[in-house]
């Protein structure tokens, strides 16, 4: 029997990153044969990893990959079990490789991209490989592709939500940055739709109601304290301004202002009155002085 040394448990560790004691029970079951070892330790990694499938993987990270040209970009989501593994470097790495691999492949499924020759064997032992070096259950959930004139994408700083957005436009140079913008926005808002035409009337209807409850809800408060109250809406949707209701807020508007002429005129009239009543009164004054003057005049001849 073969020799075990601690530098060639060393040798076979950092080749493959398994623990020292696996490196060791492998280069014995080898009999000191590294390729054999090596072998050994991926049959028995992939055993582990079929040990960690029945249990839940629900935290992870989002990336993110873009072509050179802004043509293509490639989004995965690949999960772990706890949050701390996630900020591992190693993950991290893993997961932007996923994305750049998934990226260049023309798979359609993750089952058949892990399927692809990867550096020495296919990506999928590649993956449970790495997944025994990390020492949790690892799973790549998902991904999507998109192509067009220019896309961009945007991951938010926790790592866990992604966008892509794709333009069509001829000015490709100036949509890149936009394009962006616009995927940091969607990562924000987490919009549902790309227009408000795409809204579900019901879903409308259902947030308008809880909308204005809650804007009722806190003018209750507001009103408590004194304070001005908040503007309750008729609508909160484009998709609810039809040509219809737009005609009756037209018809509104219009009596308003001409409510607003109506009563801006009467109070010019009400001005006006008051002014010439002032100004009557004046002249009466003016009359009683001259008047009194003069009589003085006429009792000192």
């Amino acid at each position: 029997m073969a020799e075990i040394t601690a530098k060639m448990v060393k040798e076979l560790r950092t080749a493959t990153d398994a623990p020292m004691m696996d490196c060791k029970k492998a280069l014995v079951e080898a009999e000191g044969d590294f390729e054999k070892a090596k072998d050994i330790l991926r049959d028995k990694g992939m055993s582990k990893s079929a040990k960690k499938a029945d249990r839940i993987a629900s935290e992870g990270l989002v990336k993110v990959t873009i072509s050179d040209d802004f043509k293509s970009a490639t989004i995965v989501e690949v999960n772990s079990e706890t949050d701390f593994v996630s900020k591992n470097e190693r993950f991290q790495n893993l997961v932007q490789e996923v994305a750049d691999f998934l990226h260049n492949s023309t798979a359609e499924t993750i089952e058949d991209a892990f399927k692809e020759n990867y550096k020495d064997s296919t990506f999928g032992e590649y993956f449970t490989a790495e997944t025994v070096k990390i020492g949790e259950k690892i799973v790549a959930r998902r991904f999507a592709k998109v192509n067009g004139a220019v896309v961009n994408g945007y991951v938010h700083s926790n790592s866990r939500v992604g966008v892509l957005i794709e333009i069509e436009t001829d000015k490709p140079e100036a949509m890149k940055k936009i394009a962006k913008d616009i995927a940091m926005h969607a990562a924000a808002m987490k919009p549902t739709t790309l227009s408000y035409k795409d809204f579900d009337p019901e879903f409308v209807e259902a947030e308008t109601k809880g909308r204005i409850e809650a804007i009722k809800k806190e003018n209750e408060e507001l009103a408590r304290l004194g304070k001005p109250l908040k503007n309750v809406p008729d609508y909160i949707s484009m998709s609810q301004l039809t040509d219809e209701v737009l005609k009756q807020a037209e018809e509104k508007i219009k009596e308003l202002i001409k409510e607003k002429e109506e009563k801006a005129k009467e109070e010019a009239k009400n001005i006006i009155a008051m002014e010439e009543k002032k100004i009557n009164d004046t002249i009466s004054v003016a009359k009683v002085k001259i008047l009194s003057l003069k009589l003085e005049d006429v009792m000192e001849f």
